[in-house]
This record gives structure tokens, C-alpha cells and sequence, in this order.
């Protein structure tokens, strides 16, 4: 049933709403322009392409076998390689100064989702690493199994994994929009220009930030709600951020971060080997092989007596 007075309004809301396009300021809107940008379902698809040859067997399909798996395998690179041509081409454009096609989009477009392709295997190695440090530093995980197909730091870090090679080659905007369409999806978010080591477990996940000039080694191990993040957002003469400067800590090998900590600052090292406490807040460097602990304040627990007394 349609609500008659909402009816008799629509062309009144659709103005005023077409009048806000038009309007000084700040305009969220991308009218009169030929350029597309990259496609938010297509970009999920292609995570999911890539997740089917980075974990064969696990996902996708589950009738793989040593002797089927390079026809299984070589079809889906082929349906890779056609989206990332698509994805990329449409973000390099998306920045071009040149208002009509060029062959420096276009080379630069067979350039990178060639060298993406060409990273996948030593991607699935790091990948394979990460769940071993999942099944090695969590008690409760009994599988690869479960910790591929259940665990929501992996499928974040998974994600990063590849946006951050993408990062790396220097395409723009899809590698943000697959980290944060794994943000939304599990609660991690992971910049992708981030830098992070092997053997790397993120236990339960929710809440976790990891800012985009993060330093991360191997053997790190962080849990729920820890942020990596900036102190400050220093600005130039003209009130503007300045960009392209070290913002976020760097966390060397075989640190363990616990819940709700917050370490912050460029200039901040979490040296090798230490233990973060939860919801401790850090903005200074720490020596390695150190713990550092959050001191609670005084809880008092009364006797109120028998319950309903």
C-alpha cells in the first residue's frame, strides 16, 4: 500500500533534492563526467575469485584434485585477469589528468594486473603462514580448516594481502575499496598500505585498526580492539593535512599486542619480543624484550547480603 501524501510530494522532494547538486560547497556527486570508477560488486567478486586460488579445496569448489586442479585453476585466473584489467583500468582513469583515454592508462593497466597475477604465489605463502600462526597461537582453533573458513582476522588479512601488493603497484583507490569492503564484513580494518610481516595472527579481530604507514614484523600476534593509529595530524601554513609523513607505530618481530590497546605515533617502536597489556595506551617508543601493563583502578566489591534481602 503506498502512502497517497508521500505520492503527491515526490516531485516537491525531487527538486529540492536535485537543487542540493547544485548548490556551492562541497559537491558529493559525479554528474557530467564520462570516467566510471571501480564497480563496488565486481571488486567483491574478484576478492572472490582470488580467495578460490589462494585457498583451493576450501573455497570454491570442493571437488579438487591434483589432476583437475590446473584446468580448475587456470580457468579462474582468466576470469582474474579479465576483472583486474577492468577494476584497474577503471581506477588509473578515475585519476588521469588526460580527459580522454591514453596509452599510459592502458600500459599502466597491463602492467599491474600482470605483476598482481605474478605475486600470487609468494601472497599464498604468506597467507599460509598466517593460518599456521593462527592454529599455532590460538588454543581454541583445531584446524586449517576452521580457521580459513571461520576466522575473520584471516579473511581481512587475506584481503590486505592482496590490496597491499595492488598498494604497492601503485593502483589507486580499489586497493582501500577491498580492505574496507573486508572492514565491513569482519570488523578489522587494515590499511592497505600498511606493511606487515609473516606468520601474522589478529585473534577474534573486532574493533582492530592498523593505519596506512603502520610497520609490522613477523611472529605478531594482536587481539580484539587494538589500535595502531596516528598521535596527530600535523597540517601546513595553509590549515591543509600534510601527507606522504610516517603517522603510525612501528611494531617490530614477535610482539604481542592484547585487547584494547592503543599505541600510537610515527616515532613510536614497539621493540622485539614484547608483551602490550590491554588497554594500555602508548604514544613512545618501548625497549625490546619489555612488558608494559595497564595498573586498573581500585575495585571494590561489598556484601549487599542475600539476594532480594
Amino acid at each position: 500500500m503506498k502512502n497517497l501524501k508521500i505520492q503527491q510530494r515526490l516531485a516537491e522532494y525531487t527538486r529540492r533534492l536535485i537543487g542540493t547538486y547544485n548548490g556551492t560547497g562541497p559537491q558529493a556527486h559525479h554528474l557530467d563526467r564520462q570516467r566510471r570508477f571501480p564497480s563496488q560488486e565486481r571488486t567483491r567478486e574478484l576478492i572472490e575469485r582470488l580467495f578460490e586460488v589462494l585457498y583451493p579445496g576450501f573455497v570454491g569448489s570442493q571437488h579438487l584434485t591434483r589432476g583437475n586442479v590446473e584446468y580448475h585453476v587456470g580457468a579462474l585466473l582468466d576470469d582474474i585477469a579479465d576483472g583486474l584489467d577492468e577494476q584497474i583500468y577503471l581506477a588509473i582513469r578515475s585519476e588521469c589528468p588526460n580527459e580522454e583515454p591514453c596509452a599510459h592508462c592502458t600500459e599502466f593497466t597491463e602492467r599491474a594486473a600482470d605483476a598482481l597475477l605474478a605475486s600470487l604465489p609468494e601472497v599464498r605463502r604468506l597467507l599460509a603462514l598466517d593460518v599456521q600462526a593462527a592454529l599455532d597461537g590460538d588454543p581454541a582453533a583445531k584446524s586449517f580448516a576452521e580457521i580459513i573458513l571461520a576466522y575473520p582476522g584471516l579473511e581481512a588479512v587475506t584481503v590486505y594481502r592482496i590490496a597491499h601488493e595492488l598498494c604497492r603497484l601503485e593502483v589507486p583507490l580499489l586497493p582501500r575499496m577491498m580492505t574496507e569492503w573486508a572492514h565491513r564484513r569482519t570488523g578489522v580494518d587494515i590499511h592497505p598500505g600498511a606493511r606487515i610481516g609473516e606468520s601474522f595472527f589478529i585473534d577474534h579481530g573486532t574493533g582492530v585498526v592498523i593505519g596506512e604507514t603502520t610497520e609490522i614484523g613477523a611472529n605478531v600476534k594482536l587481539y580484539q580492539g587494538v589500535t595502531l593509529g596516528a598521535l596527530s595530524f600535523p597540517k601546513n601554513e595553509r590549515g591543509e593535512l600534510i601527507r606522504g609523513r610516517k603517522r603510525h607505530p612501528t611494531i617490530e618481530d614477535e610482539v604481542v599486542i592484547y585487547a584494547g590497546a592503543t599505541i600510537l605515533g610515527g616515532n613510536t617502536v614497539i621493540g622485539r619480543a614484547s608483551v602490550i597489556g590491554g588497554n594500555t595506551w602508548i604514544t613512545h617508543s618501548i625497549p625490546p624484550m619489555s612488558r608494559v601493563i595497564s595498573v586498573p583502578q581500585e575495585q571494590r566489591i561489598e556484601n549487599t547480603g542475600p539476594a532480594g534481602g
